[in-house]
């Protein structure tokens, strides 16, 4: 599911402008795509992702939590890839700024205050300059607070989840910790699913309709978002909000459908491509995007939309191999040494976690264990 979830996050960031918004329309049905793939359906990546991310953390229950060990481990494997990837790229809008490059793409960080620039190279307020790695820095917090999390979900389960649901879908309301609000309630849920054992193959007989039905949702939702974008109404925001929480149950029956397949089987194993495309997409189609505005009109958007999206996937694609045969070493650093457990156990050795086994049935990989 990380891989198509995070391919999915790549159509979120293409860049445009005031001349280029989805909103005007100029485009026709091209940019109600845009406004379905990017500011619909593919919001649920997030939540999706995070809820994964909650469970794999307790799979093996409460138990056999060890927070210490936890703590060390994610300074590895999130910490420490969020500091190399976005402090990188910090430092070199630092330099591309200084020669009168990236005004206007990034931001201007030469006329930030030390506060500001705290924020763009650490994410301690807001976004950091690799806007998507906001998504690591959430997970860090709400990896620091599991252990109370686990215990509010343990003594007061639905409690605990509504307050947090709510807190998530109802525009407007702060909570500071983190910069999403749905990753804290969905990693919450996340937990809860693993510390109760829940099955999450229980549905998959439903897989076809339930993802019709987000797939159905997420296009009338994108209905309403492209004739009122970009300043939704406060009814469109809380829509908005809870499909990307709620839309998260309907992507992850994707998976029964997809692992049918033997593309799907292959792409379960790429657990370091993924974590490499969510790294290194943004810089890489902003770049895109500096080179397209120098030469081409606003008229060719959709040009540079489908193209951008292309050429990223095979650059990302390109460069990861390219990396991770010739400097290992440093691959492994960058990807949190995602790569490294993937050499070492292939494919056809992966088990689901015990919570998931039933007797006498083989396990299915779209539930295999991994990496948060």
């Amino acid at each position: 599911m990380r891989i198509l979830l995070i391919c999915g996050i790549v159509f979120v960031h293409v860049p445009s402008n005031d001349g280029t918004s989805q909103f005007l329309g100029a485009n026709g049905l091209f940019d109600w795509l845009r406004v379905f793939l990017g500011d619909s359906l593919f919001r649920i990546g997030v939540p999706c992702l995070s809820a994964i991310s909650g469970y794999l953390l307790f799979v093996r229950g409460m138990e056999k939590f060890d927070y210490g060990t936890t703590l060390w481990s994610k300074a590895r494997t999130v910490l420490l890839p969020f500091l190399l990837w976005n402090c990188g790229l910090f430092i070199t809008v630092l330099v591309i700024q200084r020669a009168d490059m990236g005004i206007g793409y990034f931001h201007d960080l030469w006329n930030s205050s030390p506060r500001e620039l705290l924020t763009y190279a650490f994410a301690i307020e807001d976004f950091p300059v690799n806007v998507p790695l906001y998504f690591l820095r959430d997970l860090l917090v709400c990896i620091l607070l599991s252990p109370l999390l686990a215990l509010c979900v343990r003594r007061a389960p639905l409690s605990t989840l509504a307050v947090l649901f709510l807190i998530a879908v109802v525009p407007d309301v702060p909570v500071g910790i983190v910069l999403k609000k749905s990753i804290l309630f969905s990693f919450t849920f996340g937990i809860y699913l693993a510390l109760n054992k829940v099955d999450l193959r229980a549905l998959d007989r439903f897989a076809l309709p339930g993802t019709l039905a987000v797939l159905l949702a997420a296009g009338v939702l994108s209905i309403g978002l492209y004739r009122t974008g970009p300043d939704f109404p406060w009814f469109l925001d809380l829509a908005l909000n809870a499909l990307s929480i709620v839309g998260a149950g309907g992507f992850w029956l994707v998976s029964a459908l997809a692992i049918r397949t033997r593309l799907s089987e292959r792409l379960a194993a790429t657990g370091s491509l993924s974590f490499w495309i969510f790294c290194a997409h943004y810089p890489l189609l902003v770049v895109m995007w500096m080179i397209w505005n120098r030469a081409m009109a606003d008229s060719l958007y959709p040009v540079f939309y489908l193209g951008a999206v292309a050429t990223s996937f095979i650059i990302l694609v390109g460069t990861n191999w390219f990396v991770s045969h010739a400097i290992p070493s440093l691959y492994q650093v960058l990807t949190g040494s995602r790569g490294r457990k993937e050499k070492m156990q292939t494919p056809a050795k992966r088990q689901l976690p015990t919570p998931y086994a039933r007797h006498g049935e083989p396990p299915l990989s779209h539930n295999s264990r991994g990496k948060p």
